[in-house]
Protein backbone atom coordinates (compact mmCIF):
# COMPACT_ATOMS: atom_id res chain seq x y z
CA UNK A 1 0.00 0.00 0.00
CA UNK A 2 1.18 3.73 -0.84
CA UNK A 3 -1.39 6.39 -0.89
CA UNK A 4 -3.85 4.61 1.16
CA UNK A 5 -1.47 5.13 4.25
CA UNK A 6 -2.04 8.74 3.89
CA UNK A 7 -5.65 8.45 4.54
CA UNK A 8 -4.75 7.67 7.90
CA UNK A 9 -2.69 11.09 8.42
CA UNK A 10 -5.93 13.20 7.22
CA UNK A 11 -8.35 11.07 9.55
CA UNK A 12 -5.40 11.81 12.77
CA UNK A 13 -5.55 15.19 11.82
CA UNK A 14 -9.14 15.41 12.31
CA UNK A 15 -8.79 13.77 15.95
CA UNK A 16 -5.84 16.10 17.07
CA UNK A 17 -5.48 19.06 14.61
CA UNK A 18 -2.28 20.28 16.83
CA UNK A 19 -0.59 17.81 15.10
CA UNK A 20 1.41 18.82 11.96
CA UNK A 21 0.78 17.15 9.30
CA UNK A 22 3.74 16.60 8.02
CA UNK A 23 4.72 14.34 11.00
CA UNK A 24 1.73 12.65 10.68
CA UNK A 25 2.78 11.85 7.14
CA UNK A 26 6.35 10.50 8.09
CA UNK A 27 4.31 8.19 10.92
CA UNK A 28 2.20 6.83 8.99
CA UNK A 29 4.91 5.44 6.59
CA UNK A 30 7.89 5.59 9.24
CA UNK A 31 8.20 1.68 8.54
CA UNK A 32 9.07 2.26 4.88
CA UNK A 33 11.13 5.20 5.64
CA UNK A 34 13.24 2.79 7.60
CA UNK A 35 12.76 0.42 5.25
CA UNK A 36 14.49 2.05 2.93
CA UNK A 37 17.68 2.67 4.46
CA UNK A 38 17.59 -0.75 5.86
CA UNK A 39 17.44 -2.20 2.47
CA UNK A 40 20.30 0.27 1.20
CA UNK A 41 22.67 -0.85 3.79
CA UNK A 42 21.81 -4.48 2.97
CA UNK A 43 19.73 -5.23 6.98
CA UNK A 44 16.53 -6.01 4.95
CA UNK A 45 16.01 -7.52 1.26
CA UNK A 46 13.85 -7.70 -1.26
CA UNK A 47 14.25 -8.79 -4.83
CA UNK A 48 12.49 -7.47 -7.83
CA UNK A 49 10.44 -9.94 -9.47
CA UNK A 50 8.29 -8.65 -12.48
CA UNK A 51 4.83 -10.20 -12.45
CA UNK A 52 5.49 -11.34 -8.84
CA UNK A 53 2.35 -9.79 -7.75
CA UNK A 54 -0.27 -8.02 -9.92
CA UNK A 55 0.18 -4.61 -8.58
CA UNK A 56 3.89 -4.58 -7.98
CA UNK A 57 7.42 -6.60 -8.82
CA UNK A 58 8.45 -6.49 -4.92
CA UNK A 59 9.50 -9.89 -3.42
CA UNK A 60 9.95 -8.63 0.27
CA UNK A 61 11.25 -11.68 1.83
CA UNK A 62 12.62 -10.56 4.64
CA UNK A 63 12.11 -7.43 6.95
CA UNK A 64 12.18 -8.09 10.46
CA UNK A 65 13.23 -4.80 11.57
CA UNK A 66 10.66 -2.68 9.56
CA UNK A 67 7.58 -4.98 9.15
CA UNK A 68 7.45 -7.66 11.53
CA UNK A 69 4.54 -7.39 14.07
CA UNK A 70 7.24 -7.47 17.21
CA UNK A 71 8.79 -4.36 14.93
CA UNK A 72 5.96 -2.02 14.41
CA UNK A 73 4.91 -2.55 18.34
CA UNK A 74 8.33 -1.25 19.25
CA UNK A 75 8.52 1.55 16.50
CA UNK A 76 5.08 2.53 18.03
CA UNK A 77 6.12 2.87 21.03
CA UNK A 78 9.37 4.84 20.39
CA UNK A 79 6.79 7.16 18.21
CA UNK A 80 4.95 7.54 21.82
CA UNK A 81 8.39 8.49 23.44
CA UNK A 82 10.07 10.40 21.31
CA UNK A 83 6.62 12.46 20.98
CA UNK A 84 6.49 13.04 24.93
CA UNK A 85 10.07 14.92 24.85
CA UNK A 86 8.95 16.92 22.13
CA UNK A 87 7.35 20.01 23.68
CA UNK A 88 5.13 20.62 20.75
CA UNK A 89 3.38 17.45 20.67
CA UNK A 90 3.77 16.33 24.52
CA UNK A 91 0.66 14.75 26.12
CA UNK A 92 -0.63 11.58 26.50
CA UNK A 93 -3.39 11.52 23.71
CA UNK A 94 -0.91 12.97 21.01
CA UNK A 95 1.65 10.10 21.68
CA UNK A 96 -1.44 7.47 21.69
CA UNK A 97 -2.33 8.91 18.17
CA UNK A 98 1.40 9.10 16.46
CA UNK A 99 1.80 5.62 17.74
CA UNK A 100 -2.07 4.31 16.70
CA UNK A 101 -0.71 6.47 13.37
CA UNK A 102 2.56 4.27 13.21
CA UNK A 103 0.91 0.64 13.52
CA UNK A 104 -2.04 1.53 11.10
CA UNK A 105 0.96 1.08 8.59
CA UNK A 106 1.40 -2.64 9.36
CA UNK A 107 -2.51 -3.26 10.06
CA UNK A 108 -3.31 -1.80 6.37
CA UNK A 109 -0.12 -4.19 4.72
CA UNK A 110 -1.13 -7.25 6.16
CA UNK A 111 -4.58 -6.69 3.89
CA UNK A 112 -2.32 -6.11 0.43
CA UNK A 113 0.80 -8.16 1.24
CA UNK A 114 1.51 -11.75 0.52
CA UNK A 115 2.45 -13.66 3.08
CA UNK A 116 5.80 -11.57 3.92
CA UNK A 117 5.12 -10.14 7.36
CA UNK A 118 6.39 -11.73 10.11
CA UNK A 119 5.44 -12.08 13.83
CA UNK A 120 9.24 -11.62 13.88
CA UNK A 121 12.20 -12.17 12.15
CA UNK A 122 10.80 -14.94 9.96
CA UNK A 123 8.73 -16.59 12.55
CA UNK A 124 4.74 -16.77 12.13
CA UNK A 125 4.89 -14.73 8.47
CA UNK A 126 1.62 -13.50 7.15
CA UNK A 127 -0.04 -11.73 4.77
CA UNK A 128 -4.01 -11.51 3.08
CA UNK A 129 -2.54 -10.96 -0.20
CA UNK A 130 -4.97 -8.01 -1.91
CA UNK A 131 -1.49 -7.07 -3.75
CA UNK A 132 -2.18 -10.19 -6.04
CA UNK A 133 -6.07 -8.37 -7.31
CA UNK A 134 -4.81 -4.94 -8.80
CA UNK A 135 -8.06 -3.33 -9.17
CA UNK A 136 -9.18 -4.43 -5.61
CA UNK A 137 -6.07 -3.25 -4.12
CA UNK A 138 -6.45 0.24 -6.13
CA UNK A 139 -10.06 0.29 -5.12
CA UNK A 140 -8.31 -0.06 -1.28
CA UNK A 141 -6.05 2.60 -1.58
CA UNK A 142 -8.35 5.35 -3.05
CA UNK A 143 -11.19 4.18 -0.20
CA UNK A 144 -8.85 5.01 2.33
CA UNK A 145 -7.10 7.83 1.20
CA UNK A 146 -10.32 9.71 0.19
CA UNK A 147 -12.56 8.42 3.04
CA UNK A 148 -9.52 10.10 5.67
CA UNK A 149 -9.20 13.30 3.25
CA UNK A 150 -13.01 13.43 3.61
CA UNK A 151 -12.87 13.72 7.38
CA UNK A 152 -10.52 16.41 7.42
CA UNK A 153 -12.23 18.57 4.35
CA UNK A 154 -14.59 19.31 6.71
CA UNK A 155 -12.49 21.37 9.21
CA UNK A 156 -9.95 22.43 6.91
CA UNK A 157 -9.48 26.29 6.10
CA UNK A 158 -7.80 26.25 2.29
CA UNK A 159 -10.13 23.69 1.21
CA UNK A 160 -8.59 24.10 -2.59
CA UNK A 161 -5.03 23.18 -1.31
CA UNK A 162 -6.11 19.71 0.40
CA UNK A 163 -8.57 18.82 -2.64
CA UNK A 164 -5.42 19.39 -4.86
CA UNK A 165 -3.31 17.40 -2.85
CA UNK A 166 -5.17 14.89 -2.35
CA UNK A 167 -6.10 14.51 -6.24
CA UNK A 168 -2.64 14.85 -6.70
CA UNK A 169 -2.05 11.62 -4.18
CA UNK A 170 -4.53 9.61 -5.97
CA UNK A 171 -2.64 9.99 -9.72
CA UNK A 172 0.41 8.89 -8.04
CA UNK A 173 -1.24 5.75 -7.23
CA UNK A 174 -2.98 5.18 -10.26
CA UNK A 175 0.85 5.91 -11.94
CA UNK A 176 2.42 3.37 -9.53
CA UNK A 177 -0.19 0.77 -9.84
CA UNK A 178 -1.01 0.56 -13.95
CA UNK A 179 1.82 2.71 -15.64
CA UNK A 180 5.34 2.85 -13.50
CA UNK A 181 7.63 0.51 -14.75
CA UNK A 182 9.50 -2.05 -12.27
CA UNK A 183 12.60 -0.78 -10.78
CA UNK A 184 15.85 -1.66 -11.81
CA UNK A 185 17.31 -2.99 -8.89
CA UNK A 186 16.26 -3.96 -4.87
CA UNK A 187 18.62 0.11 -3.95
CA UNK A 188 16.66 1.69 -6.80
CA UNK A 189 13.34 1.16 -5.28
CA UNK A 190 14.49 2.04 -1.89
CA UNK A 191 15.88 5.53 -3.35
CA UNK A 192 12.68 6.11 -4.88
CA UNK A 193 10.58 5.26 -2.31
CA UNK A 194 12.37 7.06 -0.22
CA UNK A 195 12.64 10.54 -2.16
CA UNK A 196 9.04 9.92 -2.56
CA UNK A 197 8.11 10.19 1.29
CA UNK A 198 10.78 12.81 2.08
CA UNK A 199 9.11 15.04 -1.03
CA UNK A 200 4.93 14.04 -0.03
CA UNK A 201 6.19 15.08 3.55
CA UNK A 202 7.30 18.68 2.41
CA UNK A 203 4.03 18.93 0.39
CA UNK A 204 2.05 18.47 3.80
CA UNK A 205 3.92 20.55 5.56
CA UNK A 206 3.19 23.28 2.74
CA UNK A 207 -0.29 22.30 2.72
CA UNK A 208 -0.83 22.52 6.41
CA UNK A 209 0.42 25.84 6.70
CA UNK A 210 -2.30 27.49 5.14
CA UNK A 211 -4.26 27.01 8.02
CA UNK A 212 -4.15 28.76 11.08
CA UNK A 213 -2.07 27.09 14.28
CA UNK A 214 -5.07 25.75 16.41
CA UNK A 215 -3.24 26.76 19.43
CA UNK A 216 -3.23 30.26 18.63
CA UNK A 217 -6.81 29.70 17.51
CA UNK A 218 -7.54 27.76 21.00
CA UNK A 219 -5.69 30.14 22.91
CA UNK A 220 -7.77 33.49 21.33
CA UNK A 221 -11.05 31.49 22.01
CA UNK A 222 -10.23 30.97 25.57
CA UNK A 223 -8.83 34.73 26.16
CA UNK A 224 -12.16 35.69 24.41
Amino acid sequence: MFVGHYGVSFAAKKADPTIPLWVLFIAVQLLDVLWAPFVLLGIEKVRIVPGFTASNPLDLYYMPYTHSLLGVLCWSALAYVVCQLIPQLRGKRTGIILAAAVFSHWILDLIVHRPDLALYNRVGKMGLGLWNYRGAAFVLEMAVLFGGASMLYRTAMHRVRRVGFVIFLAALQVFGTFLFPPPPSDHAAAITALIFYVVLALMAWWVDSGDPDPRKVSAMKAAA
